[in-house]
């Protein structure tokens, strides 16, 4: 009995791998993903013109179809240079960019005076600015991208950019208060109309480091030799690295005035300490140390002052805002009441009164959309921020090599951490911070480091989720092999 012939047709004889196949489907996925984002911010920015405005003018969707361009032609690069990324990454940080734009856009309306604001022009205002700046961190990411063909080969670079990150973070630390404190925080390096926040590219320098460091030393930082409670606590001769980083922290808490950048900096070097070796103990010492210096800070703030001074006025105003409600905790006071104004529901785009928060367009960005897309909508956009850490992560589990996978982990949790600091510290639950909302906030700075940290994100992602050849289980990477490089040794799965 003879067996029917394959079809012609079949994905046996049709000259492509199905695994392949599938995988640059999900392209497609991702550009009707981003179309629907971009409907999003084009339907915001016409409800917010109707708000006010009274009317929707015909240049409404010029600013969405602008930033709809842009990120085009980004899906365009990560369809030729990493076709085997996560789709959603994209959508979901195009959405966030495009309601950041949308709603500052939104605050240059409220300032104009109302014969002027029907023609307000795309770039001008803070609006403006941010558009601008979005084209130029996406051509950023878009270049790493072409330049980074493997996320290992960075490792060759982890010393000098673990050299160059610290810098960045005590920069603004040595230099004049004139040059770069702003609102009581050190945290900008100012020159005349130009102004930079090194802290946000040092997070990026400093993980690649942290992932190299630890991928050598995870063994070691493994070994226990105590059990207590059912926890097995590392050597005391283990633990100089996370007391470095500590010390570092702390150096940045009392003398840059911001615990936002201290905690988000020793916060991810014991998350991936913790991602390398899979011990809670790492975990519990780093909370103990950090909560436990910072409450060392607060005491001598208000025993002795000095560079302790400004911790203990931001933890006595978190403590109780409505002390001086129209003093130092005006701000913080402010805020919370947008956010309990803007209910369940809130008030509408455009609705609020977001001008009366004292940099909105910063710090506070947050509590200002709250009060126009209520609580429903916050919890939206916690999901969307979710949605981009939980793809980090399963890049990170997906990836075959330790570097990326620890690489990978440590962008998805600074991610996340920044995102719970600004948040918490808006909505008391942990003193005011800094820190930017990831996306949304005003500034060049913090928009070009995150999505250069996403750029690293889909590198990793098209690492991870290249097809295996089913006959030897060899990955298929664009790059030469794995000895040549100096990331960790590619741990190579058989399907």
């Amino acid at each position: 009995m003879t067996a029917p012939a394959t079809p012609a047709s079949s994905p046996a004889t049709a000259g492509e791998r199905p695994g392949v196949r599938m995988a640059r489907s999900r392209r497609n996925a991702e550009l009707s993903l981003l179309l629907l984002a971009m409907a999003l911010v084009a339907a915001y920015g016409a409800m917010v013109e109707a708000k006010v405005l009274d009317t929707v003018t015909p240049g409404f969707w010029v600013p969405a179809a602008t930033l709809t361009a842009v990120f085009l032609g980004m899906h365009l690069v990560i369809r030729f240079l990493a076709p085997f990324a996560d789709p959603a990454l994209l959508p979901a940080v195009a959405l966030l960019n495009g309601l950041g734009v949308g709603f500052l856009r939104r605050l240059d309306l409220a300032k104009a005076a109302p014969e002027e604001r029907a023609d307000l022009a795309i770039f001008a205002g803070i609006g403006g600015r941010q558009l601008a700046w979005t084209l130029i961190s996406v051509v950023l990411a878009a270049g790493l991208l072409a330049l980074m063909r493997d996320h290992r080969s960075i490792s060759r670079y982890a010393y000098t950019l673990g050299l160059a990150g610290i810098v960045l973070v005590m920069l603004p630390a040595v230099l004049p208060a004139s040059i770069s404190e702003i609102n009581g925080a050190k945290l900008w390096v100012r020159i005349g109309s130009f102004s930079i926040q090194p802290g946000e590219f040092a997070k990026l320098a400093l993980l690649v480091f942290f992932a190299y460091y630890l991928v050598r030393k995870r063994e070691v930082l493994s070994l226990a030799s105590h059990r207590f409670l059912g926890i097995d606590f590392p050597r005391g001769r283990d633990l100089g690295p996370v007391l470095v980083v500590w010390a570092i922290s702390l150096l940045v808490l009392v003398f840059e005035k911001d615990l936002g950048t201290s905690l988000l900096y020793f916060g991810m070097f014991v998350a991936t300490v913790y991602i390398a070796t899979e011990r809670v103990s790492w975990l519990l010492i780093g909370l103990v140390l950090f909560f436990g210096g910072a409450y060392l800070a607060y005491v001598l703030g208000d025993a002795v002052g000095g560079p302790f001074a400004n911790f203990y006025l931001r933890a006595q105003i978190w403590l109780d805002p409505f002390a001086q409600p129209y003093d130092e905790g005006y701000q913080l006071v402010q805020g919370l009441l947008a956010l309990g104004s803007g209910g369940l529901f809130g008030a509408g785009p455009g609705g609020g009164q977001p001008l009366l928060l004292p940099e909105v367009q910063n710090d506070f960005i947050f509590a200002g959309i709250g009060e126009e897309i209520g609580l429903f909508g916050l919890s939206a956009l916690l999901v969307i921020y979710l949605l981009i850490v939980e793809r980090g992560l399963r890049a990170a589990l997906a990836v075959r090599d330790s570097f990326g996978k620890l690489l990978a982990g440590g962008l998805a949790f600074t991610l996340a951490l920044q995102v719970f600091v600004i948040v918490g510290g808006i909505s008391k639950l942990i003193p005011l911070t800094g820190q930017t909302t990831p996306f949304l906030s005003a500034g060049g700075s913090s928009l070009m480091a995150n999505w250069l940290l996403i750029a690293v994100l889909l590198r990793v992602s098209d690492a991870g989720r290249r097809p295996v050849d089913g006959a030897g289980g060899k990955v298929t990477r664009p790059s030469g092999p794995p000895e040549q490089l100096h990331g960790a040794p590619t741990e190579v799965i058989k399907p």
